[in-house]
């Protein structure tokens, strides 16, 4: 048998299903990034990374934390971040892949179980499939499933830590979940509530600080902060009770065996906090959300009340048929399909961020009619 011939088959399956993936370099108007406030390129952040270099912060960190790899500048913001978060503790990893799967992969023991929304993140599924605890999935946003989920596992004989695993706001659907409901059930079951903050974090909450806002200082809460959407930088914290930082130092293989984030990148974080506690950004940005949402709602658009909104189109040519024709009309808008999202619910995935402004939504929207 040749070389990759099985990969060469898949490759073929998933180009006749059109669901073969490229690269592609950014061009058009911006509705895809995660970008949200637009300061991926904001000098700010640029001064603050120069800032940093002029001080003498290296670029590479030259190992893992717990050899040479930690730095006071990767210390400096772990304590920002915790007390930004209330939290008792910050991590901070490289992305937030990582920390999802670290997390779900090392806390839950061995006779717990884990009960996830059905529409959780792929990271969340690869700690989950290294984990030695059990994992059940339920209906998405639905409180009753997960008690559901709960109480038949518990029925069945089932004794250990009961871990809920969400995330605040669905990076495909852009609903948000029931946070006070299931903060309720985990504290009914003495569980843990695992809330994945990356698309909240520095657009919903007080001073940009998540939909988990609410909910910091909790015993029972671990959130997950990443920093290359909103905030435009790099990595990800894990904020949470002091003893799932020091269990993760020592028992988290993705934090352990990973070479440390730059410490300049952390630099950039620690900038980008106070970046985002500032009002301005995100009141521009949740008047973006309310103008698309009106004018998009004509074509099909499903508004969600967040900067995620789908149009819905099932059928994965289509899909990406009518994203490629939007990129040749200068807008950046990519097609989502399976397994990325449930079969039959490829879409487009309009994302608003503060690199487009009124006049391109109101351009997208009269594109997406001549599309209709």
């Amino acid at each position: 048998m040749p070389h990759f011939e099985a990969q060469r088959r898949d490759l073929a399956d998933l180009a006749e299903r059109s669901r073969a993936r490229r690269l592609a370099q950014r061009a058009g108007r911006d509705f895809s990034s995660n970008d949200y406030l637009a300061l991926a390129g904001d000098p700010a952040l640029a001064a603050a990374v120069r800032a940093a270099i002029d001080a003498g912060i290296p670029i590479g960190s030259g190992g893992s934390r717990l050899l040479r790899g930690n730095h006071e500048a990767h210390e400096a913001l772990e304590v920002e971040a915790a007390r930004f978060f209330g939290a008792g503790s910050a991590l901070y990893f490289s992305t937030g892949y990582a920390a999802n799967a670290a997390l779900l992969a090392t806390l839950p023991q061995r006779g717990d179980l884990i009960v996830h929304d059905m529409l959780i993140h792929a990271s969340a599924h690869e700690g989950m499939r290294l984990s030695r605890a059990e994992a059940r999935e339920a209906a998405h946003n639905d409180v009753g499933a997960f008690e559901h989920a709960i109480a038949a596992w518990r029925h069945a004989g089932g004794t250990g830590r009961i871990w809920i695993a969400v995330e605040s706001l669905y990076s495909m659907d852009g609903d948000q979940a029931p946070l006070d409901q299931l903060a309720a059930l985990a504290d009914r079951h003495e569980a843990v509530l695992l809330v994945d903050e990356a698309h909240a974090t520095g657009v919903f909450g007080p001073q940009g600080r998540g939909l988990a806002a609410g909910l910091a200082g909790r015993e029972n809460l671990i959130t997950l902060h990443t920093c290359g959407k909103a905030l435009g930088c790099e990595g990800a914290l894990l904020c949470g009770p002091r003893v799932v930082r020091d269990f993760l130092v020592n028992r988290g293989r993705a934090f352990i065996f990973s070479t440390a984030p730059s410490p300049l990148m952390a630099e950039a974080v620690r900038a980008a906090l106070a970046l985002i506690a500032e009002p301005a950004r995100r009141a521009r940005l949740h008047g973006l959300i309310r103008q698309a949402e009106a004018l998009l709602a004509p074509v099909g658009v499903r508004a969600t009340g967040s900067q995620i909104l789908p149009l819905m189109i099932g059928e994965d040519a289509r899909t990406m048929a009518m994203a490629a024709e939007l990129q040749r009309l200068g807008f950046d808008v990519r097609g989502i399909r399976p397994p990325t999202v449930p079969a039959g619910t490829s879409r487009l995935r309009i994302s608003l961020t503060l690199n487009a402004g009124e006049d391109d939504v109101a351009a997208l929207a009269d594109a997406l009619r001549g599309l209709a």
